[in-house]
Order: C-alpha cells, then sequence, then structure tokens
C-alpha cells in the first residue's frame, strides 16, 4: 500500500503501453488517440479549432499538442488507477481489520465452547452420581419399611 501511495509521476519518456492489455480503458483511449482520421491525419479529440485554417502552425506544433493530448489522457487515466488502487488498499486494510475482530471472537467463542463442554461433563457425573446415590437410598427405604 505505500508503494501505491508514494507513486510519482514520471517523464513521458518513462510510460510504457502494455500490449496485452486490450480490453483495458487506457488502451481503448490510447486506440482512440492513435486513430487517424479521415481528414486531417489528427484525431478528433483535438477538436477543430486546435488548427488553425492559416496555416501557420507546423507539423511538428500539431504533433506536440497531439502528444500533449495524449499524454493528458494518459495522465487521467494513470490518476483514476491510482485513485481507485488506493481505494482498493483502504477496503482491503478495512477487510482485514474486519477479519481480525472476527477471528478473535472466533477464538473467544471457542474458549467460551470449550468451557461450557468441560462443565456440561462435569454436571453429566454429578447427575449420575445423584442419581445412583438416589437408587440406593430408595433400596434402603424399601429394605427398612419391610423390617418395620
Amino acid at each position: 500500500s505505500s508503494k501505491i501511495r508514494n507513486v510519482e509521476l514520471q517523464s513521458a519518456d518513462d510510460v510504457a503501453v502494455l500490449e496485452d492489455c486490450t480490453d483495458f480503458p487506457l488502451a481503448r483511449t490510447i486506440r482512440k488517440l492513435e486513430a487517424k482520421p479521415e481528414k486531417g491525419g489528427l484525431p478528433e479529440c483535438l477538436g477543430d479549432d486546435s488548427i488553425t485554417s492559416t496555416g501557420s502552425e507546423t507539423v511538428a506544433e500539431a504533433q506536440i499538442r497531439f502528444l500533449k493530448a495524449k499524454l493528458r489522457a494518459v495522465q487521467e487515466e494513470l490518476d483514476s488507477a491510482l485513485s481507485e488502487c488506493r481505494k482498493k488498499d483502504d477496503e482491503n486494510w478495512n477487510l482485514k481489520s474486519w477479519l481480525k475482530d472476527i477471528e478473535e471472537q472466533n477464538t473467544r467463542l471457542q474458549q467460551t465452547i470449550s468451557a461450557q463442554l468441560s462443565q456440561a461433563g462435569k454436571y453429566k457425573i454429578l447427575s449420575q452420581e445423584a442419581n445412583e446415590k438416589s437408587v440406593r437410598l430408595q433400596q434402603e427405604v424399601t429394605v427398612l419399611g419391610k423390617v418395620m
């Protein structure tokens, strides 16, 4: 969890795109940004007003704007993923705490059950001894009743 919270954004040169994650939202965003529209060669996400019709901007400037837009999209996706990771990390911490409490409660209950079973065994033995004593006393009463 501390690794996720201490992640710092690195320069755009250090950004890597996973090829196998084609269904990941970041991959879809990148595919949309990289898609070549029929007109102009730049994605529609840059908008019509990003390139002036006077032609005073060079192709390099347009590419820089495109790459900056792409970088912003990737950074937003990264921020979203980091936020989600933090939420999941917090949720995991809460669940681990809850699990620890449940395990402690389970241990206490097991000890209580063990003590109660032990006590029940003692009471069963006492009950059997009392029944045997009762039978003996009844036999004595019967014998004394015949003698008198």
